[in-house]
């Protein structure tokens, strides 16, 4: 799976261990959350690069889609199963159920993992080989639109909590360029917020903040729980 020999093998052990089991190494609790959130950075840097490279006269909003794209839990999660990462990671049997992109998140932990392991140069070459290049089309994902707004309805519908867009400003740059600023609340509270320049751009970014958000932000993730409950 690596393509090389691990220096610390301890941090690829822990890389595949979910949040949902307690292992305890001096009275602290181990798992792969941490790495995770390393992973998640190095990750976004190093996409961003081989996009940027590989799409050398697209502007600077294809880049984002298109990277997004790729790191998108969704995406993540299936990688990942492509793998066999689900047949490495550790956790309890309720877990699968409740955490949707647990597989995607070891992910990123195992890239973490590589970078404190290996460095920022290993980790890009294990990302272009051994991921990008085996289960990323590139140009076809580039190509496929993905609508954050519409996703992020259907989750509303779904938790049945209420979302709403709110277009808050409009203003021209210096250029002379309109600029549109839209905001997305979840039961009245503001959660994030998109700019660019139309109006539909403005909202797929302001979606994909919250989006991200709800996956990747624990207290947004308390706080939805808290909107369940009332």
């Amino acid at each position: 799976m690596l393509g090389f020999y691990p220096n610390d093998i301890g941090l690829y052990e822990q890389a595949f261990i979910h949040r949902s089991i307690a292992v305890t190494q001096e009275g602290k609790r181990g798992n792969n959350e941490r790495l995770e959130f390393l992973g998640d950075a190095i990750l976004d840097a190093i996409v961003a690069d081989i996009v940027y490279k590989h799409f050398p006269n697209k502007k600077e909003g294809f880049l984002t889609n298109t990277r997004s794209k790729i790191v998108q839990r969704e995406s993540l999660n299936q990688i990942a199963l492509n793998l066999g990462i689900d047949k490495k990671v550790t956790s309890m049997p309720y877990a699968t159920t409740h955490h949707k992109y647990m597989y995607g998140n070891a992910l990123e932990a195992l890239i973490g993992a590589i970078y404190l392991d290996q460095g920022y140069r290993c980790c890009c070459k294990f990302v272009e080989e051994r991921i990008i290049r085996k289960h990323v089309p590139l140009d076809k994902l580039a190509s496929r639109e993905v609508n954050f707004k519409s996703r992020l309805l259907e989750w509303g519908q779904k938790t049945k909590l209420h979302v709403e867009f709110d277009l808050i400003e409009t203003y021209t740059d210096e250029e002379g360029n309109p600029v549109f600023q839209t905001s997305v609340s979840l039961e009245g509270m503001p959660l994030g917020i998109g700019i660019g320049s139309t109006k539909k751009e403005s909202q797929q970014l302001a979606a994909k903040n919250v989006i991200r958000k709800i996956h990747k932000d624990k207290d947004v993730q308390k706080l939805i729980e808290e909107f369940k409950n009332q």
